[in-house]
């Protein structure tokens, strides 16, 4: 029997409070999404679907899964617009898919793993507590501070790293358009990781040499990068604690550190590089900027997630000056990239 009659429009109102809760709904679904995204990174759906494989069938096979959990989360991916469904089952990659791919430039997949993974999945669960003691909950949720638990999980390690150096492709090319290294012998790239930065700039300025300044457990990742790009020669990783002191150069990189400590360690960063710093030195600062409050902004977000993971936190300008003329640098130059992150020049004084 159909049903009795039609559905009263609703009114503006009724309208605009289904629109605000569906909204809200998908806040509080985010983790879903962000899960959904997760596994299929952890599965290589966009390579094994750029590869050829249409279906969850064949794709279960190459995984080792399950074909109908296979294909629920492939059908999920499809809402998502990961993936386009062209019928019977049979899948094809989209442009957002595209980036879950690993090592194509501007790859999320590492960054899909390591937001799902235990070293931040676990810590934002305690979001709340960090809000009101005023500091994160991270030895409450995994029993160290994030880096002491890098370095208890190398594999987790290794993905943050990667997740990191990928993100630093997303900045590189802007980067290096825009820097001048005339009269640059030593660039030092604090925190560098794999040095997939300094690295670059060692290709485009073949007089100049790189060096890794990181923790020991990442240095040696540092100089396999450096062979593989036939720059050994001019590469050297050093492994140490850039809260003790930091090696000499003529130029430093600061890429996404500050944002990672409070006010008084990234003073000491800072007054550290200053102090190794040879005469006439430049620093460049890699951060994402927060911008103008009640704006989308997706430095805003970031910045819980720095509450949520770390000591600490992402920054206006006007702060960022106040740390650099604490620490005898000088601001030179500010500019936004084609990213959501800023280029910031300093020069020792």
């Amino acid at each position: 029997m159909p049903f009795k009659s039609e559905l009263a429009q609703p009114s503006a109102a009724e309208a605009e409070r289904t629109r605000n809760a569906d909204a809200v709904m998908g806040m509080l679904t985010g983790h879903w999404t962000a899960q959904i995204t997760r596994a299929a990174a952890d599965l290589r759906i966009a390579d094994h679907v750029a590869a050829g494989a249409a279906t969850a069938q064949e794709i279960a096979e190459e995984e080792s899964s399950d074909p109908d959990t296979t294909y629920r989360l492939m059908r999920a991916c499809a809402s998502l617009g990961l993936l386009g469904h062209e019928g019977r089952r049979r899948f094809r990659l989209t442009a957002l898919g595209e980036v879950l791919r690993e090592g194509v430039p501007g790859s999320l997949r590492e960054a899909a793993l390591v937001q799902g993974a235990p070293g931040h999945w676990q810590s934002w669960g305690l979001l709340p507590e960090a809000v009101r003691s005023g500091g994160n909950q991270v030895e409450q949720a995994l029993g160290a501070d994030i880096f002491t638990h890098f370095s208890r999980n190398p594999g987790e390690a290794g993905l943050f790293s990667k997740f990191m150096s990928n993100m630093t492709g997303m900045v590189i090319e802007d980067a290096i358009s825009l820097l001048d290294l005339d009269g640059v012998g030593r660039v030092v790239d604090v925190g560098g990781a794999e040095g997939a930065l300094v690295l670059q700039l060692m290709r485009e300025h073949p007089d100049v040499e790189g060096q890794v300044f990181d923790l020991p457990h990442v240095v040696e990742d540092a100089r396999r990068a450096a062979g593989e790009a036939g720059l050994s020669d001019r590469f050297t990783a050093v492994g140490g604690d850039f809260f003790t002191d930091v090696p000499e150069a003529d130029y430093y990189l600061l890429k996404n550190i500050l944002h990672d400590w409070a006010d008084e360690q990234c003073r000491t960063i800072l007054r550290n590089c200053r102090r190794a710093a040879r005469p006439g030195a430049r620093a460049l600062v890699i951060e994402a900027l927060i911008g103008d409050i009640g704006k989308p902004d997706q430095a805003v977000l970031m910045d819980m997630n720095m509450l949520a993971v770390s000591e600490g936190l992402e920054r206006d300008l006007d702060e960022f000056d106040e740390l650099f003329a604490a620490t005898g640098w000088k601001r030179t130059d500010m500019r936004p990239t084609r990213s959501l992150y800023s280029l910031i020049e300093l020069e020792a004084i």
